[in-house]
């Protein structure tokens, strides 16, 4: 995927997270936005890298608040180009970085696929970046690979929550505390995800994190009751 130029900004949307949105208003009509997360901190973590492609400028962006060879964790909720298909380009600029994904999504990819050794996690394993950690939640096939999950930031409670509640459209803010349900909704009936029976269940898990701040991949993140979001999703689904 080409990266056009100047499409693509960062924004604190909390203390020391940081979002890199990437505007694509030709890919779709209306167009469309690919996030990752910065977690800025004693080690820290990429959470979402995109594809090969916007490398140059996800990096660019990262560089405008710590050196890319200075990241320490490169993470992704399952396998995509858009989640994970630079993570050898982030290896290669930052000599100390760990690829990190689910324990299965290891196991069947990663540990063949990366440059460096993979840290699989497992369910509710955590993981110290120095003033902040993170939490890794299951969420098989939802809503997509039985590789994904989603990692939970516990001090100021960000739930990276990958393509849960995407949003269509280019022209949209970093973070809202408006509607993101409803635009997510009518997004998900154009381009229907197939979860599993229980996928009620592991939303509700989800939700017990009660995150005050959804950190979205594609639109805008949230900011409000996130557990209302997640029960809401369960329901629908």
């Amino acid at each position: 995927m080409s990266q056009p130029n100047g499409q693509t900004t960062i924004d604190e949307i909390a203390d020391g997270i940081f979002q890199i949105t990437t505007r694509l208003p030709d890919i779709m009509p209306g167009g469309f936005t690919i996030n990752q997360f910065l977690i800025r901190d004693d080690e820290p973590l990429l959470f979402h890298t995109g594809p090969r492609g916007m490398f140059d400028a996800v990096s660019g962006a990262v560089a405008k608040v710590l050196a890319p060879s200075k990241v320490r964790y490169v993470a992704y909720s399952h396998l995509e180009a858009d989640e994970c298909g630079s993570l050898n380009q982030w290896l290669a600029v930052a000599p100390h970085a760990v690829p990190v994904c689910s324990s299965i999504g290891a196991f069947v990819f990663l540990m063949d696929s990366a440059d460096r050794p993979a840290n699989g996690l497992r369910d509710g394993e955590k993981l110290a970046l120095g003033a902040r950690t993170v939490r890794w939640i299951d969420a098989p096939h939802v809503p997509h690979g039985e590789d994904c999950g989603y990692l939970f930031e516990e001090r100021d409670k960000t739930l990276f929550c990958g393509d849960l509640f995407a949003q269509p459209g280019s022209d949209v803010p970093a973070v809202t505390t408006g509607d993101v349900f409803g635009p997510s909704e009518a997004f998900r009936e154009r381009f229907p995800y197939a979860p599993v029976r229980n996928a009620s269940s592991i939303l509700t898990k989800v939700a017990t994190t009660e995150p005050a701040l959804l950190a979205c991949m594609h639109g805008a993140s949230y900011r409000g009751d996130g557990s209302a979001l997640l029960r809401d999703l369960a329901a629908r689904l």
